[in-house]
C-alpha cells in the first residue's frame, strides 16, 4: 500500500527538479519515488525498461547506421 511521505527542500531546488522531471516526461513524484527504488535496490521491471529506453534514446549509437557483424565485434578480444 502506498503511503504519503513529507519533505522539505530549498524552492531553487523544488524548481530545478520539476523542471528535470518535465524534460524526463515524468512527475517529480515518480522521478523521486523511482530514485528511492534504485537506491533500496527495488526497481520494478517496468521502471527498469523505462530507464533503458531513455538512456538509449540520450546516448544512442555511434555506428553511423553500419551493420557490424559480431565476429567484427569481438576480433582482437577473444583468445
Amino acid at each position: 500500500m502506498a503511503q504519503n511521505l513529507t519533505i522539505s527542500v530549498d524552492g531553487d531546488l523544488l524548481k530545478r527538479a520539476r523542471a528535470l522531471a518535465r524534460t524526463q516526461g515524468t512527475s517529480l513524484n515518480a522521478l523521486l519515488r523511482g530514485y528511492l527504488e534504485n537506491l533500496v535496490g527495488e526497481q520494478p521491471g517496468q521502471a527498469l525498461a523505462d530507464e533503458l529506453l531513455m538512456l538509449m534514446h540520450e546516448h544512442g549509437g555511434r555506428s553511423g547506421g553500419r551493420k557490424i557483424r559480431r565476429d567484427e565485434l569481438y576480433e582482437g578480444r577473444v583468445g
